[in-house]
């Protein structure tokens, strides 16, 4: 958990963003779950022609910008479906409405919703809701991360030869096969890798215990925001290259202890290009 304890006047604000967020990704949550069509099919491609847009995703932002903007309709918003406003009070959130999308398309359960707020450009408030699995992760900024409720607990650091790491793999095919030779060397070197199609839920799930371990180049802001800082409340440390925040060159999440080495491994292999 973070050790930074938010302002006195600052409490109130993130409370009133985190119900927010919580109420717009249970919402959207259900809407995907009960509402997903049994002929679901791509309604749009973006970086090739493996990485599509379903109706729901589409549907999905809408209900969360909506709700955002009757709520508050001062501030901005950043989604990946398209949703872009510019705001005046100093609150932006980033949404992806269905991170997981292929998941998602094929019925596979690993899939999400994911909801962040910033503020002043700093996220203070991340959301998570993943519906097939029944689980809500939330954060606030120095306020701890939460799994239906209960305290997040990361695992203790192993040693890099025992640990289980979650990765991901971007769309384009230059990028993929960059991608897998960085695996391919990784792999001799750790417990084991799991790739589940949610960056959200690889994120959420360092902080939950479940992976040792995350690291993946391409994410976007709307990919890591809430499950980044889920992670670093839950006492994990997160970052990009030495040095660095984590960003679109180079996600990385881990415990003290853990993260270090596989960060540097990671830039020894040139993880962070393609």
């Amino acid at each position: 958990m973070s050790t930074q304890a938010s302002p006195p006047d600052r409490t109130a604000q993130y409370a009133e963003l985190l119900g927010v967020a919580l109420d717009a990704a249970r919402r959207a949550g259900a809407l995907l779950r009960d509402g997903r069509p049994a002929d679901l099919g791509v309604a749009a491609t973006k970086s090739s022609q493996v990485d599509v847009v379903t109706e729901m995703d589409i549907a999905a932002e809408k209900l969360i910008t909506d709700h955002i903007a009757r709520l508050r309709p001062d501030d901005g918003l950043l989604g990946e479906e398209g949703a872009s406003r510019a705001g005046s009070s100093g609150v932006r959130w980033v949404i992806d409405p269905l991170d997981g999308t292929v998941n998602y398309l094929y019925g596979l359960p690993s899939w999400s919703v994911s909801i962040a707020a910033e503020l002043d450009g700093e996220v203070v408030v991340g959301v998570v809701e993943a519906p097939m699995r029944g689980e809500t992760y939330q954060a606030v900024l120095g306020g701890g991360a939460l799994v239906n409720g209960v305290q997040a607990r990361r695992r203790p650091a192993p040693e890099l030869a025992q640990a289980l790491v979650g990765t991901g793999f971007g769309y384009v095919a230059e990028r993929r096969a960059a991608q897998a030779e960085v695996v391919r060397a990784l792999l001799p070197q750790v417990r084991d890798i799991r790739r589940a199609g949610s960056a959200a839920i690889d994120l959420v799930d360092v902080g939950c215990g479940r992976l040792d371990a995350y690291y993946e180049r391409g994410l976007n802001p709307w990919d890591l925001a809430a499950g980044d800082l889920f992670a670093r409340e839950a006492g994990a440390l997160t970052g990009g290259r030495p040095g660095e925040r984590a960003s679109g060159d180079l996600t990385v999440a881990a415990p003290a202890g853990l993260f270090e080495p596989l960060q540097q491994c990671l830039e020894e292999l040139g993880a962070w290009h393609d």
